[in-house]
């Protein structure tokens, strides 16, 4: 029966066709049944593998706490140097990864990265001097480097590129989860002490190993290659994803990479522009979770009470997230969301840097986190749905993502720990940064709209082509 409907909908296509070729038709509810599985396979996943991912990754800092420096002679600044060169790593290896993506498929790429970052992290575990703890925290951002992108890249063809939003979300979201949990966590662990003749750290990261590679393994299974392969999906649900493509293939591309879209990405100002503009805005970011649990500290709270008193303020963020990238997916707008949210981003720090009562930093939090997380989930969105078709997007997307992730680098030099509790320097950048990248955006919304006007100027003129291809050629308009 299900072949028999396949063929249907197939010979419906070529009944349709015209002097330009066939019409291809796509039943909206078989779309949408097609997109209820994915929602139902793989979104679980993607926060499942994001959420052990920041957890396997930052939980270093914890492991500070739990004696780590004195354990393996670090001095000076050899913590600082870690996180550098792992967060070089990140940068260098993000357009590789989803590169990967491209061409081996989602669960081959991903999956190789999830059994290199689960290595690594019980790695730490068994680490006894400073070049090993450089090496194994190397290799472990160089595996985690694609997740976020491969993700965006795999949702944006799977869904529409208004719907892209809400699933590109699950990245943010998991960084508040494991930013309201992941402390509660470590403070768990740290109870168990020295066991087996290994310390209270070592036993977090072997822990968060048997979690990951048990957790995260059974996600690993979930991992379609190709949206049109998945194999959750029936027979005519597959037919319908390879029509989509078809019917999309203006925006998607071909099968097979063609290596001259790497060229003309580099040429294209819109990927470099995004790429400074969520530079400026990452570094507010990296300073929130090192200025967050500081000004709580400085509050007078124990160790404890300091990890579950984020969890509102992480709570807010979530709430703040899911809904304003609902919003911009329902309007189909990335660009006024965007600056919009800088706002309160800026108004955060800067009631930080204003006054020293701690009671005001800690409500000033409340303020930030309404903007600090929608600000990068919906610049992501916004250069995945735009970039066309998926040999671009595969190349530029984390090219702009690799640009802004040099802020990294960038945050650990403006909060170093003797400028606390205050970090009145790290907060006053952090905040005129954020206004210059909400100027930024802005540039990148007025560049995108000029494009269109063209675009909508010469069409109305009769022109079929103006020469160019992908995005840029008029068979493709712009989200602003």
């Amino acid at each position: 029966m299900k072949n028999k409907v396949s063929k249907d909908v197939t010979l419906s296509i070529h009944s349709q066709s015209g002097e330009l070729g066939p019409i291809v038709y796509v039943d909206p509810e078989k779309e949408k049944a097609a997109f209820r599985k994915f929602d139902k396979y793989v979104l679980p996943v993607s926060v499942i593998f994001m959420v052990l991912s920041s957890l396997d990754r930052n939980n270093l800092g914890n492991a500070r706490v739990f004696g780590f420096d004195e354990e393996i002679g670090l001095k000076n600044g050899q913590f600082g140097n870690i996180q550098t060169l792992s967060s070089l790593c990140t940068i260098l290896f993000e357009v590789p990864w989803v590169l990967a993506v491209r061409r081996f498929g989602a669960n081959k790429a991903l999956g190789a990265a999830f059994a290199s970052w689960s290595a690594a992290t019980l790695g730490t575990a068994f680490i006894h001097n400073y070049a090993q703890a450089v090496i194994v925290r190397m290799i472990l951002n160089t595996a985690e480097a694609g997740l976020a992108q491969g993700f965006a890249y795999l949702f944006s063809t799977i869904y529409p590129r208004h719907l892209a939003g809400k699933r590109i979300i699950t990245t943010n979201l998991a960084m508040c989860i494991s930013g309201a949990f992941g402390g509660l966590f470590a403070y768990a662990v740290r109870t168990m002490g020295t066991r087996n003749g290994l310390s209270a750290w070592r036993w977090l990261f072997i822990v968060e190993f048997c979690i990951t590679i048990i957790v995260g393994g059974v996600g690993w299974i979930f991992l379609p290659a190709s949206a049109e392969s998945a194999w959750f999906l029936s027979a005519e649900e597959k037919e319908t994803m390879r029509l989509r493509k078809e019917r999309d293939r203006m925006f998607r591309g071909a099968d097979k990479f063609d290596r001259r879209w790497i060229k003309l990405t580099l040429k294209d100002p819109f990927v470099y522009l995004l790429g400074i503009a969520f530079f400026t805005s990452s570094v507010a970011i990296n300073g929130f979770g090192v200025f967050l649990p500081t000004i709580l500290a400085g509050l007078g709270y124990a160790s404890l009470q300091v990890n579950y008193m984020t969890i509102p303020v992480y709570v807010v963020g979530a709430i703040s997230l899911v809904t304003i990238v609902f919003l911009s997916d329902r309007f189909k707008r990335r660009g006024v969301f965007i600056m919009g949210c800088c706002a309160p981003v800026a108004i955060g720090y800067l009631i930080c840097v204003a006054t020293p009562n701690q009671h005001a930093g800690y409500a000033g939090m409340f303020i930030l986190v309404l903007g600090i997380f929608p600000i990068s989930t919906l610049a992501v969105t916004w250069i995945a749905t735009n970039l066309a078709p998926d040999d671009k997007r595969a190349f530029g997307m984390p090219l702009a993502y690799s640009i802004g992730n040099i802020s990294n680098l960038m945050s650990s030099q403006l909060y170093p720990t003797q400028q606390g509790p205050r970090y009145i320097v790290g907060n006053t950048v952090s905040a005129g940064l954020t206004i210059v990248a909400a100027f930024l955006y802005g540039s990148c919304w007025l560049l995108l709209k000029i494009r269109n006007q063209r675009k909508e100027r010469l069409i109305a003129d009769g022109v079929t082509t103006n020469g160019l291809e992908g995005d840029m050629s008029l068979d493709s308009m712009y989200i602003l």
